[in-house]
C-alpha cells in the first residue's frame, strides 16, 4: 500500500485540480523540482560545464538507476531526449535491404510508423501490420503465420497511446526470434506504471520517456540495447561522444550504448530523471502498479455506468489509460469542459494511432490517465462532472 497522503504532499498540483494526464506529461513530484532546479541555480553560479562535472557521479547513477528499474546492466543504457529519439536511434542502425520486411503492431505510435515507411521506402523494404485478436491485443499466432528470414524487425507497442490495452510482449519476442528478427518494444506508456524486466520480456531493445508515468521532467528519455547487439550496430548520427575521432580518417564507437547518445544534453533534466526513477524504485513498483490499477479500474466502471459514455479500453488486463466517448460531444469538447471546472485529461486522435483507429471506427477519444497520487475522492469527482455533462 502507497502512503496516499505522502504522495500527495509531494505533488502539490494535485491539490487544485483533478490531474489525470500521466500518459500525456505527469506532474513530478517534488525531489525530482527540487533536484532540477538546484542544478538549473547552480548553473547560474559555475556555469554549465563545472556544475555538471561537479554532478559526475550522479550522472552516472541516472543509469544505474535505470537499470535497477529494468533489470539490466547500465552500460546497455543510453540517454537521450525524448522516447521518440530513443526509438529512431535504434531503429535506424538496423541494417536493412531491399525486400526486407517490417512488422508493427495495430496501435502503432504515428512516430513510429511514419519512420518505418521512411525507411521502407529508402531501403526498398516494406512495412506490414500484424493482426489483432478480438480483444485488440497482437494475435501471435497470426503473426506467427507472418514470420519469416525476410522479416528483420517487429516493432511493438507495450502500451498503446489511445487505450488500456496491454500486449504480450514475451510472446511476440519468442516468436520474432525464432526467425532471426529483432524486437524493439515501444515501452513509452509502460515503464513507470507497470513492471517491465526486460530479461523477463526478452526485448531487442526498448524505448521510453521521462515524462509520462515515470513522472520525470520533459526532454528525457532512454534507451536499452541489448549488449551483445551494440557491437554490431551503428546509429545513423554520432558525434565526439558516441565516438572518438582516433585519426585523420578513422573514429572509434563507443564499446557500449553509449555510442546511441549525443554529447549535448539538458544535464538538470537528466539528474531529475534520476530523481524520478529513484523516486519510483522507493515507492516500489508492485505498489505503484497496483495503485494505478485501482484508480483506472475505478474509474472504468463509474464511467461504463454513466448513460450515454462508452468506455473504448480493449484487452484485459489493462493499463492507467482510460479511454471514452461522450455521446452527442466531441472529445475535445469534453476536455475543454472539463477543464473549466479545473479537471486535465487530454484527447488522442486517430492520426497517433491510425491503424486502430481506424479500423474501430473513431476519430478521437477522451483519454484519462490517474497516477497514483490521484485520490478516490478525485476520482468520484471527476466522474460527477462527466455525469453533469
Amino acid at each position: 500500500m502507497l502512503d496516499l497522503e505522502g504522495v500527495r504532499r509531494d505533488t502539490p498540483g494535485c491539490f487544485d485540480r483533478v490531474f489525470l494526464d500521466s500518459a500525456g506529461s505527469s506532474l513530478p513530484p517534488t525531489p525530482v523540482l527540487d533536484t532540477v532546479v538546484a542544478h538549473l541555480r547552480r548553473e547560474a553560479e559555475v556555469g554549465g560545464y563545472v556544475a555538471a562535472n561537479e554532478r559526475f557521479d550522479a550522472l552516472s547513477g541516472v543509469k544505474t538507476s535505470i537499470g535497477r528499474l529494468l533489470g539490466v546492466d547500465p552500460a546497455s543504457v543510453a540517454l537521450t531526449d525524448s522516447a521518440s529519439r530513443a526509438w529512431t536511434s535504434f531503429f535506424y542502425a538496423v541494417p536493412l535491404q531491399p525486400g526486407d520486411r517490417i512488422l508493427i503492431s495495430r496501435v502503432e505510435y504515428a512516430a513510429n510508423a511514419v519512420a518505418a515507411l521512411q525507411r521502407a521506402r529508402a531501403t526498398g523494404g516494406t512495412v506490414e501490420q500484424i493482426p489483432s485478436g478480438p480483444d485488440g491485443r497482437v494475435d501471435v499466432g497470426a503473426l506467427g503465420a507472418m514470420l519469416d528470414e525476410r522479416v528483420k524487425l517487429v516493432s511493438l507497442v507495450h502500451a498503446p497511446t489511445n487505450g488500456g490495452l496491454i500486449n504480450p510482449v514475451r510472446e511476440v519476442a519468442d516468436a520474432a526470434h525464432a526467425v532471426g528478427a529483432l524486437v524493439l518494444l515501444d515501452a513509452c506508456q509502460s515503464v513507470g506504471q507497470l513492471p517491465v524486466n526486460v530479461p523477463e520480456l526478452d526485448v531487442d531493445a526498448l524505448s521510453a520517456t521521462g515524462r509520462k508515468w515515470l513522472r520525470g521532467p520533459r526532454g528525457t528519455g532512454f534507451l536499452y540495447v541489448r549488449p551483445r547487439l551494440i557491437g554490431e550496430l551503428e546509429p545513423a548520427v554520432l558525434d565526439l561522444h558516441s565516438a572518438r575521432w582516433s585519426g585523420t580518417d578513422e573514429y572509434e564507437l563507443a564499446p557500449d550504448a553509449t555510442r546511441f547518445e549525443l554529447w549535448e544534453a539538458d544535464v538538470a533534466a537528466r539528474l531529475g530523471l534520476g530523481a524520478a526513477v529513484d523516486y519510483l524504485l522507493d515507492l516500489g513498483v508492485d505498489a505503484v502498479t497496483e495503485a494505478i490499477a485501482y484508480r483506472a479500474e475505478h474509474l472504468r466502471d463509474g464511467l461504463g455506468r454513466i448513460p450515454g459514455v462508452e468506455v473504448r479500453d480493449l484487452g484485459n488486463p489493462r493499463s492507467g489509460i482510460v479511454s471514452f466517448t461522450v455521446d452527442g460531444r466531441e472529445p475535445t469538447a469534453v476536455r475543454d469542459a472539463l477543464a473549466g471546472q479545473s479537471m486535465t485529461v487530454t484527447v488522442s486522435h486517430r492520426s497517433s494511432t491510425l491503424l486502430d483507429m481506424t479500423a474501430r471506427k473513431l476519430d478521437a477519444v477522451v483519454r484519462a490517465s490517474p497516477h497514483y497520487f490521484v485520490s478516490p475522492a478525485d476520482v468520484d469527482r471527476f466522474l460527477a462532472a462527466v455525469r453533469n455533462l
